[in-house]
């Protein structure tokens, strides 16, 4: 373990921690606070405060003191979380964030500290601290200033350079909370000169130190270095009874270096009760300010018993993305060599050998279906970020909106909720400035004051659907034709059914907004979610309803990696279906697709449109005397898709397309058979959107000359 890897570390968990903050404050400013969340904020800024000292980041220190002060106050009663210290300390979490961000950037971080967000958490501070100093002196004569004297006898461990903790990192810190009156090293350990390792730490430190902190906080300065170094601390009045444990693992010669920096200390190891050369304070050491003060007088027997176990750490282990993504790039290659193996066995005849690459085929698959595993996450991942997102727009709009979060524990690929949080951000800032209304306007119409936003996830035939919904004012069909008319998106006598009309929206530049606000209106963005959306092989749908609301609905694949497909071939072509879209396979009659009246099937009294992939493809006749149908479904759309020959299942690894295919609305990737032949993948949304409006649009022009026919008869 080097510095840079502790010090990437740290900046994870104080990310971590973070969340956890933000997190907290939005809950309590809709509930009842309670003391585990305001101990939870303190550990936050504490925690990131003490890690930031061990690397000498001192402006992330200064500022996270200040911010630890007045959340101490608060977990102490003399505070109470109103909305603005709770926007205030949100303010202050955004602060560090970003200054976390520019950590090697000393210009920087000097400029980031002079923030006014300084001035404010002094204002609440400074009353409170005074107020509390008053009370506490009514109930009792406290030490002066609430300052004590401890002992600290550090012993770190020899391999303390190497794990990259340095030392005298501690002392700086420690300079932070208190004075130190007197330090002695001990150097008894060190060895002669040709026995010296300088990567190894032989130091071993006895000082007397003055500080108004409790027992805990100063354990936890030394957080990093507990679990394999010797830390005690304790009162000075406390000495003598700890005396036995600093001299349990110290042979004679240390013995004595100790109990002579002791006297050095103005302590005496052998006295019934140990006294500083300094005068102590008339109060007994019990009486402290705070309960966290009371719990600290407790002796510290050893490092194991003053941290708690962390059960988790056992359970979890951290992972680069970037070496998961060369796993499952290095398995995707398994499975093509696999496939070319098991193609060889079987032409080679030998029941053997296919019984073998069968069983390795097997094992290829539960490998491949357990490391895409791994790279599966919750889409609440992304979902965190919305409570704050609508609080603040909600407060920017003037608007009460409440957030309502379900299916948060629904999973997806890691690669693509990367992508999410853009698309969904757009969508729900635009829901709340266009599409909830304001309290006075829901009140007219009959709705209650406070709007609601839905974020919703969960599985659907083998993908992923996202709805992002709102209880605003819908949708207007009528208004968006009309400016897609005065913008020559649509000739003016267009017939088109809703979702089209509704999905003009996602053309770039458009905006039916009357007003341009900081949120939305510029028409901006709209465009960007649907190429998002599409660039992650899925769909948007939008649902309306005026005065109702307004749903919008994202599908997406489970994965981009590697799929079950299924191979099919038209005419000297191979392509791959997905297997999680196919719902069955038929023989087709042979005068299905006979004549122009309709391309439909009765299918068990459905009537499934076709689409014959020779034709629409414009791959020449089919060859096969009998074709089949593959009936497929996506959403609550299906078709049916005629091909000449079916080849079964295929596991699919799906290689992009070069920008040169991107337009490509039928193909959605590739992929290499085991035959080393390239095989298409299909893109079976567009293909059922294709056949499904086709048949619609015969309907149509068969009903309208039916009429025409219908109105000369008349006449």
């Amino acid at each position: 373990m080097n510095l840079d890897a502790a010090k990437q570390t740290f900046l994870e968990e104080a990310r971590e921690l973070l969340e956890d903050m933000e997190r907290i404050l939005l809950d309590v400013e809709a509930t009842e606070t309670t003391d585990e969340q305001l101990n939870a904020l303190f550990r936050a800024m504490h925690t990131i405060k003490g890690s930031a000292g061990l690397f000498g980041m001192d402006e992330i220190v200064h500022f996270t003191h200040e911010a630890e002060n007045v959340v101490d106050l608060l977990r102490g009663g003399h505070l109470a979380l109103s909305e603005d210290l709770s926007g205030l300390l949100l303010r202050c979490h955004d602060h560090v964030k970003a200054m976390l961000a520019v950590v090697d950037d000393k210009a920087m971080q000097q400029e980031m500290l002079q923030t006014s967000l300084l001035d404010e958490l002094r204002q609440y501070a400074q009353p409170a601290a005074s107020e509390e100093l008053a009370s506490s002196s009514q109930a009792s004569a406290p030490e002066q200033g609430g300052l004590r004297d401890w002992v600290m006898s550090l012993r770190f461990n020899e391999d303390v350079l190497r794990n990259g903790m340095d030392p005298s990192a501690f002392f700086r810190y420690l300079r932070l909370l208190g004075e130190f009156l007197v330090v002695q090293p001990v150097l008894c350990r060190l060895p002669h000169a040709e026995r010296f390792d300088p990567e190894s730490c032989y130091l071993r430190f006895e000082l007397l130190f003055s500080s108004d902190a409790s027992q805990q906080m100063l354990l936890d300065v030394f957080e990093f270095v507990r679990e394999d170094s010797q830390i005690h601390i304790f009162p000075v009045g406390e000495a003598a009874t700890h005396w036995p444990q600093l001299i349990a693992d110290a042979d004679e010669a240390e013995q004595a270096a100790v109990r002579q920096a002791w006297h050095a200390l103005g302590l005496d190891p052998e006295a019934p009760a140990c006294v500083a050369a300094q005068p102590e304070p008339a109060a007994p050491a019990a009486q402290t300010v705070d309960k966290a003060s009371e719990k600290a007088d407790k002796p510290a027997t050893s490092a194991a018993e003053a941290k708690p176990p962390r059960a988790s750490e056992s359970r979890f282990i951290k992972v680069e993305a970037a070496k998961l993504d060369s796993l499952i790039n290095l398995i995707g290659e398994l499975v093509i060599a696999g496939a070319a193996a098991n193609l060889m066995a079987r032409r080679s005849a030998q029941s053997a050998l296919v019984e073998s690459t069968i069983a390795i085929a097997n094992l290829i698959e539960q490998i491949r279906a357990g490391t895409l595993s791994m790279r599966m996450v919750q889409i609440g991942e992304i979902f965190s970020r919305f409570p704050r997102v609508v609080r603040d727009v909600s407060k920017e709009l003037g608007k009460s909106i409440q957030l309502n979060v379900s299916g948060a524990d629904t999973e997806l690929d890691k690669s693509m909720v990367d992508k999410l949080g853009d698309p969904l951000m757009h969508i729900v800032r635009n829901a709340m400035d266009h599409g909830i209304e304001s309290s006075e306007a829901r009140l007219a119409a009959g709705k209650p004051a406070e709007g609601n936003v839905w974020l919703n996830a969960y599985h659907e035939s083998g993908s992923v659907v996202i709805e992002v919904a709102d209880d605003g004012a819908g949708l207007r069909k009528d208004k968006i034709l009309a400016k897609a008319v005065a913008n020559g998106l649509v000739p003016a006598d267009s017939v088109m059914p809703d979702g089209d009309i509704y999905k003009l929206i996602f053309e770039p530049g458009f905006s039916t907004a009357e007003q341009v606000t900081n949120i939305s209106g510029r028409g901006v963005g709209m465009d960007v979610v649907r190429r998002s959306i599409e660039q992650l092989r899925g769909t948007i749908d939008i649902d309306s309803a005026v005065g109702e609301g307004t749903t919008f609905r994202i599908r997406l694949p489970l994965t981009l990696a590697i799929i079950d497909g299924f191979l099919v071939s038209v005419g000297n072509a191979t392509f791959v279906i997905p297997l999680e879209t196919v719902i069955e396979c038929i023989e087709l009659p042979a005068d299905a697709l006979q004549g122009d009246a309709h391309n439909c099937l009765n299918l068990r009294g459905e009537v499934l449109p076709l689409l014959g992939l020779n034709r629409f493809l414009e791959l020449g006749q089919p060859h096969a005397k009998r074709q089949n149908v593959v009936v497929v479904r996506y959403g609550d759309s299906k078709a049916g898709l005629v091909v000449d020959e079916l080849l079964g299942e295929f596991q699919t690894v799906i290689k992009p397309l070069g920008n040169l295919f991107r337009h490509l609305r039928a193909i959605s990737g590739s992929t290499i058979l085991g035959s080393g032949e390239v095989a298409l993948i299909l893109d079976v949304p567009s293909l059922i959107h294709f056949a499904t409006s086709q048949e619609a649009e015969r309907f149509a022009s068969h009903a309208e000359h039916a009429q025409q026919r219908g109105g000369h008869g008349n006449h």
